[in-house]
């Protein structure tokens, strides 16, 4: 069995808790080629059959690109099930599970959502899951779209093209927009 980077989606469950004290669950697909973020959905109570159709969701997302997608990398978390499994299988997927207590295993899907959680989640008070589902759908827009990757030589999942270089900076403008009221700013050049 041969591994490529590019062949693998990691999934993982993380909470979010709000500001009157519940605790929210959502579910994080990572695809390590290319680094894009898909966060499948929020719930109080996540079941098998939750989690069955958030992968069912994500499987119709991705659409082709699944067929560049060997592996699917989980822990050993009950939620999952022969049936999340089958979803992946049915696309000729490998399902790959961590070692018990050996979250290093899944470093790319934590790694992100540490991130979730630093950059949006530990600056914002989460009222609801409707709050949760908007806050972390503006954070996957940003992520995808605008946060520069080391692995993709600084460029977001969905940048096609590396920017045109800017030789006279005093030529061009800076424009800041603000994504979840600030609390993750975004900056481009304009003419």
């Amino acid at each position: 069995m041969e591994f490529s980077a590019g062949a693998i989606l990691a999934v993982d469950f993380f909470h979010v808790d709000t500001v009157l004290g519940r605790r929210l669950y959502a579910m994080a697909f990572l695809e390590h080629g290319t680094r894009r973020l898909h966060i499948a959905g929020v719930t109080a109570h996540p079941t098998r059959e939750w989690a069955v159709q958030q992968a069912r969701n994500v499987a119709a997302d991705l659409g082709t690109r699944m067929e560049t997608l060997r592996f699917l990398l989980r822990d050993r978390d009950s939620k999952y099930g022969q049936s999340f499994d089958a979803v992946f299988e049915a696309d000729d997927m490998d399902v790959l599970l961590s070692a018990p207590q050996a979250p290093r295993m899944n470093a790319h899907c934590e790694r992100v959502i540490g991130s979730i959680r630093r950059e949006a989640l530990d600056n914002i008070l989460i009222m609801n899951a409707t709050h949760a589902r908007q806050v972390l759908a503006a954070y996957q827009r940003h992520y995808n779209g605008h946060r520069p990757h080391r692995a993709r030589n600084q460029q977001p999942p969905d940048a096609l093209h590396q920017p045109a270089t800017v030789h006279d900076i005093d030529a061009r403008k800076l424009l800041r927009t603000q994504v979840l009221s600030g609390a993750i700013n975004e900056y481009r050049y304009v003419s």
